[in-house]
């Protein structure tokens, strides 16, 4: 059983090439994002419906052993000022639970801005209103993964 940890330490644990998984959990679905092997760009996957959480943890354990990924990354949505709300505690229930499913190390990543930096773009790119609904979360699952390897990247620079 893993309990969520800080980038700093993720960055001492994972292996030099190995894929990090991104998820976005909102109230009726999932949007997940892998990474390259060499973890610099961030792709989203897919969109799962959200269901019980064993259901919901059985297809993320299976995406986890298919695609050999090394470490979780979980959008954490904290309120503006930066405080735990109910749907972050919520977040951090749901790491909680998945961390007795999985070995995997899990680092929270502050979502606060991500479905709305993404809608923006997506507006900005004329994608239809029906469009943005079916891939709005896999693409905020995206944006909070990148967030985390550009980190994890400049990591690397100050310690090498």
């Amino acid at each position: 059983m893993s309990r969520p940890i800080a980038i700093e330490d993720l960055a001492l644990v994972l292996p030099a090439k190995a894929r990090l998984i991104g998820l976005d959990l909102g109230a009726k679905t999932i949007g997940v994002a892998i990474s390259d092997v060499e973890r610099r760009l961030a792709s989203p996957l897919k969109t799962l419906p959200r269901g019980a959480f064993a259901t919901d943890a059985d297809s993320l354990t299976a995406i986890f052993a298919e695609f050999e990924i090394a470490g979780i990354v979980l959008g954490l949505p904290l309120d503006l000022d930066g405080r735990d709300n109910p749907r972050a505690q919520s977040t951090r229930a749901f790491a909680r639970n998945l961390s007795t499913r999985t070995d995997l190390p899990i680092v929270y990543w502050d979502e606060r801005f991500s479905t709305a930096v993404v809608t923006r773009a997506l507006i900005a790119n004329d994608v239809s209103r029906a469009r943005r609904a079916q891939i709005v979360d896999k693409m905020a699952a995206a944006y909070i993964l990148q967030g985390v390897l550009d980190r994890l990247r400049s990591l690397g620079r100050t310690q090498g």
